[in-house]
């Protein structure tokens, strides 16, 4: 009679190895890294932006105004209020010049202003010479030719006021340049940057 024969080694030896592998645990697939897009550059191959701090230091400079500029409105008849304004423009230019600044200063003579720029008296005119005016004129224009020619600052007389007393251009101090209108000349200048003092 024919028997089967039995391998119960093999067949526990089998059966061990299903369980081992049944029981491994499965591991989750990496996902792939994302392919880079034709029109990008590799993220490897740029160099690192700079910090914002390490950019500031190395920004220029803003460069200051190049020229200080300042219009003097003069309008009054007092010969101590001009006065007081002579030495106003004089310490203003010499800090200017000990600080190495270059400057256009300007004083913009209208109405009663006229008087400062003219040793006429302007007799029967608005503006007529009186004791005050004629006890310092002489001081008064010495220093504003000085203010002109040592410290260069610009005269302007308005037309209207000159016209308006029918006064000589020969009468005018030298260095003085006639405008058309001193308020015109006041907005243009403002216009263009000047700084506008006047003193009270």
């Amino acid at each position: 009679m024919y028997r089967q024969r039995r391998y119960p080694s093999v067949g526990l030896a089998v059966l061990a190895m299903l369980v081992a592998v049944l029981a491994r645990p499965a591991f989750a697939e990496e996902a792939p890294a994302p392919a880079a897009k034709a029109d990008e550059a590799p993220t490897t191959a740029a160099p690192a932006a700079p910090a914002p701090e390490a950019a500031a230091v190395f920004s220029p400079p803003v460069p200051a105004e190049a020229v200080a500029k300042v219009v003097y409105h003069a309008d009054f008849a007092d010969p101590r209020r001009f006065s007081a304004m002579l030495t106003s423009i004089n310490n203003m230019v010499t800090t200017y010049q000990n600080d190495l600044r270059d400057y256009d200063v300007r004083i913009v003579f209208v109405s009663h202003g006229i008087r400062f720029v003219t040793e006429d008296k302007l007799a029967g005119t608005p503006f007529a010479e009186d004791a005050a005016l004629k006890q310092r004129r002489a001081d008064l224009l010495a220093r504003l030719a000085s203010l002109r020619d040592a410290q260069n600052v610009k005269l302007e007389l308005c037309g209207i006021t000159k016209e308006s007393v029918k006064l000589a251009d020969d009468k005018i101090i030298a260095g003085v340049t006639v405008v058309p209108s001193g308020v015109v000349r006041l907005a243009e200048l403002q216009h263009q940057g000047f700084a506008y003092l006047k003193i009270e």
